[in-house]
């Protein structure tokens, strides 16, 4: 069975352009979100998962619309198939029941690993090069939005802990995520790591 699944960000888009092509494409269900692609308590995409069954496909008009980025992408493709489910997307021209689709996402699993390497690289090189101009006298009071950024990315894989990217940033936890509590000009409010969708999945 092919199950569709189309995801708009705010109420004020349309949904037509996408239902009509996953109707095109033989989906006999259908669900939507009117949510950001970051969030993982979706409940059009928890109903989809669902109804799906070994042997099934889940199709989305464009891979964006399952996820923003590549470890999102990855990680949940990957637990698709650990439940023998297939994985299309239409514009992308995937499909992870043919040979070339399944490469693909291996390709992918290699280059989002790859991205989290460089980030800690890149972050770890820039942390050498302030201390090594006398910049650090000990622990900062505040990571610079570049660095809360790179925490972000790197706390989306559920394989990195808080406290291993603390130490890649050369902070306590407790600053880590305060600063990530606050961004700049917002109220505080408490940093919630980004959950893994299947986790919101019923019944499970």
């Amino acid at each position: 069975m092919l199950i569709g699944y189309a995801r708009v960000s705010t109420a004020e888009q349309r949904l037509d352009l996408q239902v009509d092509a996953l109707t095109r494409a033989g989906c006999e269900r259908i669900f939507s979100d009117h949510a950001s692609g970051g969030r993982g308590d979706r409940a059009g995409l928890a109903d989809a998962l669902s109804h799906l069954r070994a042997g099934d496909t889940l199709v989305v008009w464009k891979l964006d619309r399952l996820g923003r980025t590549v470890r999102q992408l990855v990680d949940f493709t990957a637990e698709l198939r650990t439940k023998e489910i297939n994985f299309a997307s239409l514009t992308d021209g995937i499909d992870t029941g043919t040979a070339a689709g399944r490469f693909f996402f291996h390709v992918m699993a290699a280059m989002a690993e790859m991205e989290r390497d460089l980030v800690c690289e890149r972050t770890l090189a820039g942390l050498a090069a302030a201390k090594a101009r006398g910049r650090l006298g000990g622990r900062p009071a505040k990571l610079t939005e570049q660095q809360i950024s790179h925490a972000k990315l790197l706390l989306a894989d559920s394989a990195v802990s808080g406290a291993e990217v603390a130490r890649t940033l050369g902070v306590a936890r407790s600053t880590l995520y305060r600063s990530l509590d606050r961004p700049k000009g917002s109220p505080k409010k408490r940093y919630k790591r980004p959950s893994h969708i299947w986790e919101s999945r019923p019944g499970t």
